[in-house]
């Protein structure tokens, strides 16, 4: 793979003297950690797909860029060191134009082991802001304007996102603050309930709150959009109401494919889409494989799209592939219960799990591999556009403003 022409081999937080002014980590590989996969194409194909890449305006809508330990025995000590390690280079080779970047709020543990707090949060983001600007491939990603300078540039947007308001308490001005920061986009809860919901993990879901409602209004206000990815279902319904803009489901599946509460069921994808959202598939492993392909792959990660894409409509179709650089199936086993991930235990018969999913190992590889998926299955070139980032664009502009 061709490294973006921009990139000139720049790692997180160089301008300081690693071992003296911060720790130090061994950190994996960003690209080539296990045996790099290309769906298979003819040579014609190939270059068309390759083309495609550098060609269309390609948007992740949900991902997570930090590079992790070799050893997640120094997992925590990184954590609570406050210092996220962005995979620059992994970046540099996606062909991504902008990234929702997702950091790592649910697991940032400065203060708490249990994530979400407020002081945690903007630690977080204020590294991570403080890092981009020292380096000249990335930019900051505050509207769609940007994403297209990067895309002519040969730079990379990266856009601040987090999976939950958890950490804004009962603060409406906390949104606003948080946008002055540079956070573009927020989930309204993450697994377990808050202040503005019910999250997918709990077994009753009492819907969008008072408070909730409140916050939407006021994320509609300042320009924010609103992620319902981790909303238990009615909750997500009554977001999407309440809403005077689009939201998205940055990162989910089909429930239809593979029954796992962690995915939207076909009322919730096609309410999303009803009022001009757009669902971003989901391709973390052991999370949208299929019945057809119980052994979740680039094949089951496609299916879940075909489906979603066949039952709203491709215009509200996208790609937030939820992954990390490195072993992301051991950093579930390792957060097990304060992440929610025992989605492998679906209802389906074949309970089956991968190490990895082949072709959306990290996002130097699956972008690339879903652009040639799209190719090989006759997808026309205005279609695929479309679906890598023209339809979150859309959406984008009417939230943000163009």
């Amino acid at each position: 793979m061709a490294q973006h022409k921009c990139y000139s081999g720049y790692k997180s937080y160089q301008y300081l003297e690693a071992g003296v002014d911060y720790k130090s980590f061994e950190l994996v590989k960003e690209v080539g950690r296990v045996e790099p996969y290309l769906v298979p194409l003819d040579e014609a194909q190939a270059k068309r797909a390759e083309d495609l890449l550098q060609e269309k305006i390609t948007i992740s809508l949900h991902d997570h860029l930090m590079v992790m330990p070799k050893d997640f025995k120094d997992l925590f000590d990184m954590l609570s060191e406050g210092r996220e390690f962005t995979g620059y280079e992994g970046l540099s080779v996606s062909g991504l134009d902008g990234v929702f970047d997702a950091l790592t709020d649910g697991l940032c543990a400065i203060t708490s082991k249990n994530g979400w707090k407020w002081s945690d949060t903007i630690y977080d983001l204020g590294m991570k802001l403080c890092d981009i600007a020292h380096q000249d491939f990335a930019i900051l990603g505050r509207n769609t304007k940007d994403i297209i300078y990067a895309h002519n540039e040969g730079k990379a947007a990266i856009i601040p996102y987090l999976e939950a308001a958890t950490m804004i308490e009962n603060e409406l001005d906390r949104i606003d603050i948080l946008y002055g920061l540079g956070v573009r986009m927020m989930g309204l809860v993450y697994s377990e309930s808050n202040a503005l919901g019910s999250g997918l993990k709990e077994k009753g879901d009492g819907g969008l709150t008072y408070f909730g409602r409140e916050a939407v209004r006021r994320m509609n206000k300042v320009g924010m959009a609103i992620d319902i990815s981790h909303c238990g279902d009615q909750t997500a319904l009554d977001a999407i109401e309440a809403s005077e803009k689009p939201v998205f489901i940055n990162h989910t599946g089909a429930r239809a494919l593979w029954d796992t509460f962690f995915i939207k069921p076909d009322k919730v994808l096609k309410a999303c889409a009803k009022r001009g959202g757009v669902i971003g598939v989901m391709g973390c492993p052991n999370t949208t494989a299929t019945r057809k392909h119980p052994l979740q792959s680039i094949e089951s990660y496609m299916e879940h799209f075909e489906y979603i894409a066949n039952l709203i409509g491709i215009d509200y179709v996208g790609f937030g592939p939820d992954l990390i650089f490195g072993d992301h199936v051991g950093l579930h086993d390792f957060f097990a219960k304060s992440l929610a991930v025992d989605t492998v235990e679906a209802k389906e018969e074949h309970k089956t799990r991968v190490a990895y999913v082949e072709g959306l190992e990290n996002l130097s590889e699956a972008f690339r591999n879903i652009i040639r998926w799209l190719v090989k299955h006759g997808y026309a070139d205005q279609e695929i556009g479309k679906v890598v980032g023209g339809n979150a664009q859309r959406a984008l502009d009417e939230i943000w403003g163009s």
